[in-house]
């Protein structure tokens, strides 16, 4: 069964980007719960940003589940990545993302990987660079893996990272871990820069996906861009995808109207 989720940021430090709900988590679990979502994604400042009995409660309350929990906060508050070409920086990457990992756990939801994976550098070794992430990735894996959870890698669009920009490229990099616990994030704003095809990739590379984010070509609410997502939706249920389509998409005209919008399209495609 497909599940709707919708995003909720709540890092300081950030005032603008691609999450529906801001600031305050009960108030945007209220409205997802409202609206009829499935569950909700968190971008936090940390692991310990959110208590834990406090967010059982709430989730609880209004019947909704924690589908992922997002690293980025890593990257822009304390300008971690795991191909940064100093080691005690990527050892803390490692280290931030590890407690990312343990506080989903709690939940049954996988960390995502998003901006920390970071970039080669100018001047920096491709291969070398690969390797790092590599390394990072396999400790992180087994990581998730012991504490039950999977760990979620998002190929981003060229202008984000010069690493794996497309499904393909990510599960064949995913094939040569030597962990398993790693799967893909498929997000339809990303895709619609980078693959030639959506469907074909969501058809043809579909076992490494674990996530899904739901965002239009010009990363407003689903309907409001020129995605087909007719034939996307068809490619989700022929991999007998069983996850979360989850709203990172700009709270757009409004968070509220961006959420409505969201689940209205959410039950187009997928009920």
């Amino acid at each position: 069964m497909i599940k709707s989720c919708v995003t909720i940021a709540l890092v300081p430090q950030i005032k603008s980007g691609p999450w529906i709900f801001w600031e305050n988590l009960e108030a945007g679990i209220v409205e997802a719960s409202k609206l009829g979502f499935d569950a909700i994604e968190l971008f936090t400042a940390s692991a310990h940003a959110i208590e834990i009995p406090k967010l059982k409660g709430l989730l609880a309350q209004y019947n909704l589940e924690l589908a992922a929990v997002g690293t980025g906060a890593g990257k822009v508050i304390h300008s971690l990545t795991l191909t940064d070409p100093d080691s005690a920086v990527r050892k803390k990457a490692i280290s931030f993302i590890s407690e990312m990992i343990d506080f989903g756990a709690v939940f049954g939801a996988p960390a995502i990987i998003g901006s920390m994976q970071g970039n080669i550098l100018p001047g920096n070794d491709r291969e070398e660079t690969m390797f790092w992430l590599t390394d990072g990735l396999n400790q992180l894996g087994k990581h998730a893996e012991s504490r039950g959870v999977t760990l979620i890698y998002e190929p981003l669009n060229r202008y984000e990272t010069n690493l794996l920009n497309t499904i393909e490229s990510g599960s064949e990099f995913l094939e040569r871990l030597e962990t398993s616990s790693i799967k893909l994030l498929a997000d339809l704003f990303h895709m619609n820069i980078e693959e030639e095809n959506l469907e074909e990739s969501i058809l043809n590379w579909g076992n490494y996906i674990g996530h899904v984010h739901f965002a239009d070509s010009n990363r407003r609410p689903m309907g409001l861009g020129h995605t087909s997502m007719k034939e996307i939706a068809k490619a989700l249920k022929a991999i007998r995808y069983n996850g979360y389509v989850s709203a990172e998409a700009f709270p757009y005209p409004s968070p509220y109207k961006a959420a409505e919008q969201t689940i209205k399209e959410f039950r187009k495609w997928f009920t």
